[in-house]
């Protein structure tokens, strides 16, 4: 679908995920100024007055870099609301937002009528964060905007089911924004999303091995190092099933091919669950794309990247077209 503004301006397609801990306004306002969508939690921000310091400060430093570059506008940015109980900042963040007025807000874990209305109501819009078509239409009918299908194989909280499967069943039904997540790493998967029918694609961990990330340097070289086989599916550290990197658990002294369950009824998202190392500081989360990362560089550059792929295979994919056609 045509992308409303300001999200027509965009570079490239994609959406920055926001990453726990690791994005803060230095990742962000470095997407941004690279043409692409930033985001990141608002429980990132803390203690909770730290958001409105940082909201102000993306916002200041993004009208400066319009002003100086006006044929070179930066991207919007957006922020992640956890919609879940054990979240009890929520009502004080949305405050937050509502006073720099965020154009784009990612919901995660819950869908809430009250929530969408009220980003509505400063003139945001809403993505919510989806692993099943039964899930994205009960977004969709509590007023969200768009959607982020996360497939199997994306970093984080993660889906089983194939982005194929997510993309063909939701756009049986649904023409608005859809931002694809799962293992997208490089430009030509980007030019991919957009062929299954999404609008942006989503894409989280290669911004952890950037010079902005806020990550340790361990958790830089571990991506860089990292192949697909080095990510193992676990519920065990946050009730919820997610992606993360073997290295971690195992130097967490852990089996990761052993995990014992995790307990739904203790989800805490910023906590290891039962286990003394603590997700997302100590097990490190990964989606399964991480081949594609062979170094740690400035977003400018990765982004650089990107755009380099996409522009190529978009030009393969025209001469493979016209083959077929001739």
């Amino acid at each position: 679908m045509s992308l409303p503004a300001p999200f027509d301006r965009l570079r490239l397609p994609v959406i920055g995920s926001p990453l726990f801990i690791i994005s803060t306004p230095d990742l962000v306002i470095a997407q941004c100024k690279a043409g692409i969508i930033g985001s990141f939690p608002a429980l990132n921000a803390r203690p909770s007055g730290v958001l409105d310091e940082w909201l102000h400060r993306i916002t200041e430093e993004l009208a400066a870099h319009n002003r100086d570059n006006p044929d070179r506008p930066a991207a919007p940015y957006a922020v992640n609301q956890i919609v879940h109980k054990s979240n009890n900042r929520l009502e004080e963040d949305m405050e937050v937002c509502a006073k720099w007025q965020v154009p784009m807000t990612i919901t995660s874990l819950g869908a809430r009528e009250d929530i969408n209305q009220a980003v509505h109501a400063w003139g945001g819009i809403v993505l919510h964060d989806v692993i099943n078509d039964r899930f994205a239409r009960k977004a969709i009918e509590k007023g969200a905007d768009g959607l982020i299908p996360v497939a199997a194989g994306a970093g984080g909280h993660a889906g089983v089911l194939s982005p194929f499967a997510m993309m063909q069943e939701i756009r049986q039904w649904f023409d608005g924004l859809v931002a694809l997540s799962g293992s997208i790493a490089c430009g030509r998967s980007v030019l991919a999303a957009q062929a299954m029918g999404a609008d942006f694609a989503y894409i989280g961990s290669p911004w952890i091995a950037t010079k902005e990330a806020n990550a340790q340097a361990g958790y830089k070289d571990a991506i860089v190092a990292g192949k697909a086989d080095d990510i193992v599916y676990s519920n065990l550290f946050t009730g919820v099933h997610g992606n993360y990197l073997r290295p971690s658990i195992v130097a967490a002294g852990m089996d990761p091919d052993n995990l014992p369950e995790g307990n739904v009824s203790t989800m805490n998202f910023g906590s290891g669950g039962n286990t003394e190392a603590k997700a997302w500081k100590d097990i490190w989360g990964s989606g399964q794309g991480i081949g594609a990362v062979d170094a740690i560089d400035s977003v400018a550059e990765r982004v650089d990247k990107l755009e380099a792929e996409y522009n190529q295979a978009r030009s393969e994919l025209a001469g493979k077209a016209g083959m077929a056609l001739a």
